[in-house]
């Protein structure tokens, strides 16, 4: 009898420590703070400076590494530069990539595995190409 008391109350004590610790609170993230809002006299800006803050144009990157995703259907690579960092790239369904040997040749050419050096510019949140050069992978 005291066995089976024991035994009840170990796995009843083990019930409750196993849930505590499954129960646990999570936050919800904060909101960004609202920014302020701007005063009237700086909307009003005279025409000269509006005409200096004339957006500037991307700079283009240029990015080497290996062809580890490619697709045509969503127009996008993921080139995995020699530190093993993963970039994503966006292109134009029309762009018109260069093979390091001079060939013509169509994005759906590149290979997983290519060695290819692409440039790109900053739009936005994504990275779009401006060129690819590839040299196909080894058995293609």
């Amino acid at each position: 009898m005291k066995n089976s008391w024991s035994t009840g109350a170990l796995i009843a004590a083990s019930l409750v420590a196993l849930s505590s610790c499954a129960t646990q609170e999570e936050m919800p993230p904060k909101p960004a703070p609202t920014p302020a809002p701007a005063a009237k006299a700086e909307t009003k800006a005279p025409a000269e400076k509006t005409a200096e803050k004339a957006p500037e144009k991307a700079k283009a990157t240029k990015l080497a590494g290996d062809v580890g995703l490619l697709d045509t259907e969503k127009n996008y690579m993921i080139i995995v530069t020699k530190e093993g960092k993963l970039v994503t790239v966006d292109f134009d369904p029309k762009f018109q990539p260069t093979q390091r040997t001079p060939t013509p040749s169509k994005i759906a050419d590149i290979g997983l595995g290519s060695s290819a050096t692409v440039q790109y510019t900053k739009e936005g949140d994504k990275n779009v190409a401006t060129s690819i050069e590839y040299v196909p992978a080894k058995g293609e």
